[in-house]
């Protein structure tokens, strides 16, 4: 177990919900090798026979001694649920399915199929609602240090999910790690991975975040968005 109380989590599930809950799961950058306890999320997807409210009050009092202890509440659904969301969640489903560890039940993750012809427009909307989003932020952020760093490391996650899934949306193999999908996709886009190296850098501890010149980090790391986000959109407006 990554967490000790991850382990103990499962046991309070499992005695509050008794014979309805089917699987706990664990996904994410928690079940690979890139897991950073200081910025990777313990994410949990709980399936369920039953998920009305009277079923999801019996999970309160489990899921709020974990959110107590700092982490996100799982995300709960019945398996049909999730089969008939397979269309709109392609990225994090295609996610669930490649990078999991199955903590109680069975894996009902192999039973769920991805349609990947949403795929490619789910990458290029989340692109692009996350460069909007990114935009925003440096336009009302106090311009420091600081604030910059804080920044770029809250957005890496998305961004490097993103890239990954952008390669694969253009039928290129899967990244390893996120170091090789930002080297790939800065590759596609003809643009500069550096800032993005920077801040996984500091993410894993290599680099000390007060050892960067932040301005010229953010700089670079907004321009591997844009680039990234219009290379894209471009090569999928050419399949049409």
């Amino acid at each position: 177990m990554i967490d000790p109380k991850l382990d103990e989590f499962v046991q309070r599930l499992k005695a509050a919900a008794s014979d309805n809950l089917k699987a706990v799961i664990l996904y994410g950058s928690a079940a690979t090798e890139e897991f950073h306890a200081k910025h990777s999320d313990l994410n949990i997807l709980c399936l369920v026979n039953l998920a009305d409210a009277a079923h999801l009050e019996a999970l309160h009092g489990a899921v709020e001694w974990w959110i107590r202890r700092d982490q996100r509440p799982p995300l709960v659904f019945t398996l049909d649920e999730l089969r008939r969301s397979a269309d709109i969640f392609t990225i994090e489903l295609l996610d669930m399915k490649s990078r999991h560890r199955v903590l109680y039940g069975e894996n009902l993750l192999a039973e769920i199929s991805v349609p990947l012809h949403y795929h490619a427009i789910q990458v290029e909307r989340e692109l692009r609602t996350d460069w909007l989003r990114l935009r925003e932020a440096i336009l009302a952020a106090p311009k420091k240090p600081k604030v910059y760093l804080e920044l770029m490391v809250a957005s890496f996650s998305a961004f490097a999910a993103l890239f990954r899934h952008a390669l694969l949306a253009l039928g290129e193999a899967p990244a390893e790690t996120k170091r090789e999908a930002i080297g790939r996709i800065a590759q596609f886009a003809g643009a500069d991975p550096a800032g993005f190296q920077t801040i996984l850098s500091v993410r894993e501890g290599k680099v000390k975040g007060r050892d960067i010149d932040t301005e010229k980090t953010l700089n670079q790391y907004f321009a591997l968005v844009e680039a990234v986000t219009e290379k894209f959109d471009r090569q999928l407006a050419s399949r049409v």
